[in-house]
């Protein structure tokens, strides 16, 4: 029975054992990389961590002013009087509390100046992100590419060793001369390597992605999976501007900075005005002549007269700050359509270039190299012949990859100017 249960124990761990490394090296799609990079990098996670801060700014800004507390003593004479001692007999007892109020709303000008730092902070973690999921969907896009360039290699490898093998047997047969199939062997470096680069470019574009993720997943490991394809619809411009205009968070930041500026100015004139602090307190003085001042309540009112500092350098300085804000939002108006206008011309010109490769070039560049072998291998083509319909064929290819990968990383480069996917 023992024995039994020791068998059932092994055999569970080791299906647990599997299914944990088949889960590890099962490709991950776009959407699962992003949200992996959302959950675990640390710039983004520091970011947040800076969007905490702001709030708890906004605790400090309204606080109200504290209290004041005095207790003051004096007139302590250590006496005796007719044969006894009496140490405190003639003390003085003064307590005192004093309070700052503050006038024209200063405690809610701070806070609504710190809210609106806060919301330039999330709209700054904002373009933050934007900006480095474009860099988290370039590696992503360059490990998808040099997975078609190695699945080509491959390809290229398996077929040259098909006609290798073929021209063996034309060789063994008489058809063919030694130095026709010395040639064709000495071009199978050429294949091999073409896959040795692809397989270390493709560990290092997963590296790059791994690192960008913060994860130690081994590299044999881990593995993308999604479309490495053209679109050949793209949204018109003015849409994308427009779009532009709602999405981007940097826009965003700059009209709240102009808000803010305007909250800070008329706090600037709200701290230009006077704050009276209002004290009261309590005397007792054993001492006086007068039994009924023994004990006596007072009140005062302290009020700073501000005759030279009325705060005006800060008034000015705020005043000016909006309109220098204001530039700023111009400029990034500007930069925004800039972006916009040049990633989507960027766009086009990729799909003007793939369209006739899909159409066209890559059936004709197959087509070609199929014919050239058939032919060579029936005498009717020459070895050159043969080795320029392989070289062209897979110039083709290879130029058709890389155009791919162009047109998505253009698509990135939009969707980074826009602020959103608006072509995927």
């Amino acid at each position: 029975m023992l024995f039994l249960w020791k068998r059932l124990s092994f055999a569970v761990l080791a299906a647990a054992g599997f299914a944990g490394s088949g889960y590890a090296q099962r490709a991950l799609s776009w959407e699962e990389i992003r949200n992996r990079f959302e959950a675990a990098n640390p710039t983004l996670r520091a970011g947040q961590i800076g969007i905490d801060e702001s709030r708890a700014q906004e605790i400090t800004a309204y606080l109200r002013p504290n209290p004041g507390f005095t207790l003051l003593t004096d007139g302590t004479q250590i006496a005796r009087y007719k044969g006894v001692w009496q140490p405190f007999a003639g003390t003085l007892l003064s307590t005192s509390l004093s309070y700052l109020h503050e006038r024209q709303h200063k405690r809610e000008l701070r806070l609504e100046s710190a809210q609106k730092a806060t919301g330039i902070a999330i709209s700054g973690q904002a373009d933050l992100e934007r900006t480095l999921i474009f860099v988290l969907r370039m590696a992503f896009v360059q490990t998808l590419q040099e997975k078609a360039i190695l699945d080509l290699a491959k390809e290229n490898l398996s077929y040259y060793d098909h006609v290798l093998g073929v021209n063996r047997e034309r060789y063994k047969a008489g058809a063919i001369a030694q130095v026709d199939l010395d040639r064709l062997e000495l071009q199978r470096v050429q294949y091999e390597s073409d896959l040795q680069i692809a397989e270390e470019s493709l560990e290092t574009a997963k590296i790059v992605l791994l690192m960008l993720l913060n994860d130690r997943t081994p590299v044999e490991q881990f593995d993308v999976t999604g479309p490495f394809d053209f679109s050949r619809q793209i949204p018109p411009l003015e849409d994308i501007r427009h779009e532009a205009i709602d999405a981007r968070p940097d826009l965003r930041a700059a009209l709240q900075s102009i808000e803010r500026a305007k909250t800070d100015h008329q706090l600037a004139i709200a701290n230009g005005s006077t704050d009276p602090t209002l004290s009261a307190w309590y005397t007792y003085n054993p001492s006086f002549n007068n039994p009924f001042a023994h004990q006596t309540l007072g009140v005062s009112i302290n009020i700073p007269l501000r005759i030279s500092d009325r705060n005006q350098g800060e008034k000015k300085h705020t005043e000016l700050d909006i309109d220098r804000t204001e530039k700023l939002m111009e400029a990034t108006r500007a930069r925004v359509f800039s972006d916009v206008d040049s990633a989507y011309a960027t766009v086009h010109s990729a799909v003007i270039l793939l369209q006739p490769y899909k159409d066209r070039y890559l059936r004709q560049a197959s087509r070609v190299r199929e014919t050239i072998a058939f032919s060579y291998e029936h005498g009717a083509a020459s070895l050159l012949d043969f080795l320029n319909a392989e070289a062209n064929y897979r110039s083709v290819q290879v130029n058709y990859l890389n155009l791919v990968a162009s047109y998505l990383n253009a698509a990135s480069q939009l969707n980074l100017a826009v602020g959103r996917e608006v072509v995927q």
